[in-house]
């Protein structure tokens, strides 16, 4: 990381949210707080340290800085706008926000380079943030006609547009299926390759309606609109979140203290099963089988918090439609890696 990822703190004195930042209504905030609350509450001695990895817009940092008053925050997040705009949300808050242009799997980095040899919670909200669907010129959103970007991080990496124009088709339909679950990826990406040759894919607009007449019948009137899951899947490719998300819930889990607690909320099956994983892992035994007594080397690391995955309530898809898909897992850290720090 360079020096100048490492953004001030954030200044004592602010104004209130409006635009995107009074829209913004954080998913599952609740229950969220709740099962962060035991690790980061009714501390002695050091301020209980809590890292928010996806800031977005800053609604889930700006609740738990006014739930846990003597808790400092670390919030990450690889989009510039959404630092700017957070930043200017938490300003209240003075010295106890940090706020850092990373990816959330830098984590380490970011830790031993601000002095922080453990933490006590750590929360992701994965996916594409308000702001980033809300705003037409990042192409995020199917429903509008903008630039095929996706980029969460727009000062670097490849568009959308860049890799439908480029990618070989056997490529394209891999990232189809394997990112957006899409039965249809064959037919789809044999007419935008067909398309391509004619001219080169811009704007959201037309990809949504080669989709649309790619699709048999039957397809398009299940599922919502037809198009999200070759979006989801590009936008997947775009910004390498799966392969990211990999190293991140590891390493998260790597960074807890003893005692301290990771909320993750996905929203789709290929984040869920993922987090799923890690936590199994660090939830079971790793003796090999027949010993009558486990030594502690060889007990869990970590409690689960969640059975499955928790759901949202009716009431809040009904006043937040985009918390409908959401899925929250969370464990709690039990025991320290064998020679690690507690």
């Amino acid at each position: 990381m360079r020096e100048d990822e490492v953004l001030p703190d954030a200044p004592g004195e602010g104004r209130a949210p409006q635009g995107e930042q009074a829209r913004h209504v954080p998913v599952m905030l609740r229950r969220c707080l709740d099962m962060l609350a035991p690790a980061l509450g009714g501390t002695s001695g050091e301020p209980p340290v809590v890292v928010d990895c996806t800031l977005g817009l800053g609604g889930h940092s700006e609740a738990l800085l006014t739930a846990f008053p003597e808790a400092r925050l670390v919030a990450l997040d690889r989009d510039k706008e959404a630092l700017r705009l957070s930043a200017e949300r938490l300003a209240p808050f003075g010295e106890r926000a940090t706020l850092v242009h990373a990816v959330y799997d830098e984590l380490p980095d970011v830790l031993d380079r601000l002095g922080l040899r453990a933490v006590q919670g750590v929360l992701f909200d994965l996916g594409v943030s308000s702001m980033q669907l809300d705003e037409a010129d990042r192409g995020f959103a199917y429903a509008q006609d903008a630039p095929l970007d996706m980029r969460m991080d727009q000062s670097t990496g490849i568009s959308a547009a860049e890799v439908l124009n480029t990618y070989p088709p056997g490529e394209l339909v891999r990232i189809l299926r394997a990112y957006g679950e899409e039965k249809q990826a064959k037919r789809i990406v044999s007419m935008v390759v067909r398309e391509r040759e004619k001219e080169p894919f811009e704007n959201s607009a037309r990809l949504v309606s080669l989709i649309r007449d790619a699709l048999p019948q039957a397809a398009k009137r299940t599922g919502g609109n037809p198009a999200k899951r070759t979006f989801q899947a590009l936008r997947i490719e775009v910004n390498g979140e799966l392969s990211v998300l990999e190293r991140a819930i590891p390493a998260a889990v790597g960074a807890l203290a003893v005692g301290g607690r990771i909320a993750v909320l996905s929203y789709h099956s290929l984040e869920d099963r993922l987090v799923k994983q890690v936590f199994a892992a660090g939830a079971a035994s790793t003796a090999p089988p027949g010993l009558p007594v486990v030594p502690e080397r060889y007990q869990p690391r970590l409690k689960l918090l969640t059975r499955g995955a928790e759901l949202p309530t009716e009431e809040e898809v009904a006043a937040n439609r985009r918390a409908a898909p959401a899925r929250l897992r969370g464990a709690q850290r039990i025991r320290p890696e064998e020679g690690g720090a507690a």
